[in-house]
């Protein structure tokens, strides 16, 4: 068990409908060292891509990609879930629905902060269904630039979205991947890897 899924099972709450809750140390309340583990993780996964530029989307996976970003020496852009009147000029547009909030939204990126020479590696907390990481994909295509990959912390590996990104040749690294979660026993059950 890896630093990440032993965290899981000490702190984190397994709720009815799928949900495992990690808002004490993941996204509500971080845990920097985590993070900073984390990150060297991924700089250790991906140390053989070209990556100049972290995405990520609001809110949950700023605080992860900030971390990330700083053992890449590069900036994170994050997609906005809404357009604010400080958002001057063009923007690249998705609609992703969220699998934690039911609900679509229209995400931005102002076009001055991606473009083709951008090497851009994704990063986010959760992956369920997928849908979140092809909105970003899109928008880093729509640019012109090029997913050197992508990094997750945590894979619902029983729900379609993972599947649906390798397959789609993506080269996908999640730090834990939960097989199963039985919300009456807590039990958490991840992926060997």
């Amino acid at each position: 068990m890896n630093f990440l899924e032993e965290r899981i099972v000490k702190d984190g709450i397994v709720k009815e409908g799928n949900v495992l809750k990690v808002d004490s140390f993941l996204n509500h309340q971080m845990d920097i060292a985590l993070f900073d583990e984390m990150g060297a993780e991924f700089k250790k996964r991906f140390a053989d891509a070209n990556i100049n530029k972290i995405v990520t989307i609001e809110a949950s996976g700023i605080g992860i990609a900030c971390i990330v970003a700083r053992h890449f020496n590069v900036p994170v852009v994050f997609a906005k879930k809404s357009k604010s009147i400080n958002i001057d000029g063009d923007v690249y547009k998705a609609e992703v629905e969220s699998f934690t909030h039911k609900c679509k939204n229209n995400v931005i990126v102002s076009r001055k902060f991606l473009g083709p020479d951008d090497h851009v590696l994704i990063i986010d907390d959760f992956l369920a269904n997928g849908c979140a990481l092809q909105g970003l994909i899109s928008i880093v295509n729509e640019a012109g630039g090029t997913v050197e990959g992508i990094g997750i912390a945590v894979e619902k590996g029983f729900q379609n979205g993972g599947r649906i990104i390798r397959n789609l040749g993506f080269h996908l690294e999640s730090l834990a991947i939960v097989e199963s979660m039985d919300a009456t026993s807590g039990e958490i059950v991840f992926r060997q890897q």
